[in-house]
């Protein structure tokens, strides 16, 4: 298998602690507050309505920081024994499976204002997927205009297809010719035939490869993860027909050796397109990716004659499909994400399943500090969504995903905007359509599902200013969705068929944690007044359960268990990020305004932060250092202790992950663009005169003086 693909198998200890943990920290939450309702019950702070309300308000933040922690916990629970029973399938299998089931796939990369070197790879990986049928179309989605720099990067990205195509055609041709030899030779020399096609598929692949830039960890994984890989397997296929020789035709029999060579030219044999919604005036063109994806998928299975810009008529033809693959533009496949994910809905049991992908994993090597540790919580949340599947409450990731079809027929709405017909599959309410659409899958009884492997990867913001463009955008939405998963489950619960436990705890967690572990943190490091009575060592145990674990699984992923301080640290850095996320939830719900989308930026400079999200941070270091300073006056020390240990985290965090220079920078921004008050040039006194009076009058109309 490809390195990185499988996940480390987990111990039947390592399933047994995870068990225990939970068990530990629901328990320790227990004694906790009953401990506080007993003591405050014994002392006569009741009395006092303000004292009264701050311990509510403080064990109601500690009850939904133990929540989300123990969901965390629940997910681990699903996960591992997930990992440990899972066994790849043959590829004998899936070759046999594709002989005899004839699947369509269309595969939709969106691109919008993408770097075109980003694009490239993105396709590349989606190009060389292994489907009986593929049709591969680059959803471009720049506007048409007139700026040179936006024509020549339009211009570079529509080449694309054109520089895959040419390159694929010479081993495409070789792939088909074994094929047809292989049909009418003898067994033996059919063998040696599809095995020279192999060996000469693989040095193509390995020269292409070879002629990569490695101008950083993006480039050197796509090099050797996707082009090394695919070199790599199709040569070890090469050595191995090969070394049988001329062994008995009953162990590999002529069928075998052409179903092998089936393999080489679905692997090849991609159709490449590119496709713009924008240049056709009759088309939909909503600014967002759903709309981009939604306006082609109206056009499948259907011959449709459109009218450019310049207003001359264009045939698309798109024909039918049995399945969708969808991938972001910043995102890679390795070469057997397709083959396998398309045999695992072949199985029985996955009738049912409409999406089936597998949440993405960070780029190995990366670049910075906060890169790595950014990537650290990705591939957290991968481990999330194994577990998420375990209990059927999976969501769609929408980097990457394998759609049914039928699913999206089940899906499709035609509504009317502005005189015209708009067909939605995906709908695009808040900026986390995936999330969203999740809602609408299990509505219409379908099932989705994480195919417990890292076949998809996808790039981690390199800076904090990167990632909080990033992070805002994770963090608006989830809120919204909450109703629609509620009036699911009563829907669902009506019609017999009501969500499980487990699933609808896990679903509302997803939905709604970063909302309020957003507050709850700000609850409990600056809000409430950390005292002797509300923080014990129970209350700090509480969540050692949590920690532990999670240190046990950046180890298995491939971090360093102390890893685990520098993503405390960095949650508290994104704390005001998420605020500012939930915050435009709440506000979007009472306006009804959808949030814009903000692209995540990959241009390779640093994006400022902002004054304020740089500020937000150091208040917090200086509330926690206030409190740590006054619960040592007050004899707390393990208050003092938990209150410096977050100081501690978050000043070390911005040295190490923002930067001090930057900061300054940031802060030194902010305070000039607050204080900066940009001035309307005026006209001249002649420019004015040099327009007739009548002419003002026309354009303009009659200006009356202001008056006293």
């Amino acid at each position: 298998p490809t390195p990185g693909a499988l996940h480390p198998r987990p111990t039947a200890a390592g399933i047994a602690r995870s068990r225990v943990a939970l068990v530990i920290c629901v328990a320790l939450w227990l004694l906790y507050m009953t401990t506080v309702v007993v003591t405050l019950s014994r002392g006569a702070a009741l009395v006092d309505v303000w004292h009264l309300l701050g311990t509510a308000l403080f064990l109601i933040s500690v009850t939904m920081l133990t929540f989300s922690a123990g969901m965390y916990l629940l997910a681990r629970v699903g996960a591992l024994p997930r990992l440990a029973a899972h066994r790849r399938a043959r590829r004998a299998d899936i070759d046999e499976g594709f002989d005899h089931d004839d699947v369509r796939v269309l595969a939709l990369l969106p691109s919008y204002g993408e770097d075109p070197a980003y694009v490239r790879m993105a396709l590349w990986s989606v190009a060389l997927q292994e489907a009986p049928h593929l049709r591969v179309v680059l959803l471009l989605d720049d506007p048409p205009g007139d700026d040179p720099a936006l024509r020549d990067r339009v211009a570079r990205t529509r080449a694309i297809a054109d520089e895959i195509r040419l390159e694929l055609a010479a081993p495409r041709e070789c792939a088909q010719d074994a094929v047809t030899r292989a049909r009418t030779l003898p067994a033996p020399e059919a063998r040696r035939v599809v095995a020279e096609a192999y060996a000469t598929v693989a040095r193509w692949a390995r020269e292409c490869a070879t002629a990569e830039p490695r101008d950083g960890h993006v480039e050197t994984f796509f090099a050797e993860q996707v082009l090394g890989s695919l070199a790599d397997d199709l040569g070890s296929v090469a050595d191995a027909l090969g070394e049988a020789g001329d062994v008995d035709e009953e162990i590999l029999s002529s069928t075998r050796v052409q179903s092998l060579a089936r393999r080489l030219t679905r692997i090849l044999g991609a159709e490449i397109e590119v496709f713009e919604r924008k240049r056709f005036p009759s088309l939909s063109h909503e600014p967002t990716k759903a709309a981009n994806l939604n306006v082609y998928l109206a056009l499948v299975g259907g011959v449709h004659h459109l009218r450019d810009l310049d207003g001359i008529e264009h045939v698309v033809d798109v024909p039918v499909c049995d399945a969708v693959i969808t991938l972001d533009a910043d995102s890679m496949l390795l070469p057997e994400y397709a083959a396998r994910l398309l045999h695992a809905l072949q199985q029985p049991g996955y009738e049912r399943v409409g999406v089936i992908q597998t949440p993405y994993s960070a780029y190995r090597g990366r670049r910075s500090a906060i890169e790595r540790l950014a990537g650290a919580t990705t591939d957290l949340q991968h481990l999330v969504h194994q577990g998420l599947t375990a209990f059927d409450a999976t969501f769609w990731v929408g980097a990457n995903a394998v759609i049914r079809w039928s699913l999206l027929e089940d899906l499709g709405t035609v509504e009317t905007v502005d005189g015209r017909e708009v067909v939605r599959f995906i709908r695009g309410r808040t900026v986390i359509e995936d999330t969203e659409a999740s809602i609408d899958v299990i509505g219409h009884g379908w099932r989705l599902v994480n195919y417990p492997e890292r076949l998809s990867y996808s790039a981690t913001p390199p800076d904090f200013g990167t990632l909080v463009v990033q992070r805002r955008r994770w963090a608006n939405g989830g809120l919204l969705v909450l109703p629609a998963l509620w009036r699911t489950a009563a829907a669902r619960r009506a019609a017999g068929h009501p969500l499980r436990t487990a699933e609808m705890l896990l679903r509302t967690n997803y939905l709604g944690s970063i909302a309020w572990v957003t507050a709850g943190l700000l609850v409990l490091l600056t809000v409430v007044p950390l005292n002797g009575e509300l923080v014990s060592i129970v209350l700090i145990l509480i969540a050692l359960p949590y920690f532990v674990e999670m240190a046990h699984d950046l180890r298995m992923l491939g971090y360093r268990r102390r890893d685990i301080l520098g993503v405390y640290g960095l949650n508290l850095l994104l704390l005001a990020v998420n605020l500012a996320g939930t915050i435009g939830s709440i506000a979007q719900a009472f306006t009804g305004h959808r949030v814009a989308f903000a692209r995540t930026p990959k241009e390779g400079r640093r994006t400022p932060a902002g004054a304020l999200l740089i500020l937000a941070p150091l208040v917090v270091a200086a509330a926690s250092i206030i409190v740590a300073v006054r619960s040592v006056g007050e004899g707390s020390w393990i208050a003092a202790a938990f209150a410096a240990f977050t100081a501690v985290c978050v000043v070390g965090a911005m040295v190490r992950l923002v930067g001090v220079r930057n900061s300054i920078a940031d802060l030194w921004n902010g305070w000039l663009e607050w204080i900066w008050v940009p001035v309307r040039a005026r006209a001249s006194a002649t420019q004015e005169d040099s327009v007739p009076a009548w002419r003002r009058v026309l354009d303009d109309g009659l200006i009356e003086p202001v008056t006293g």
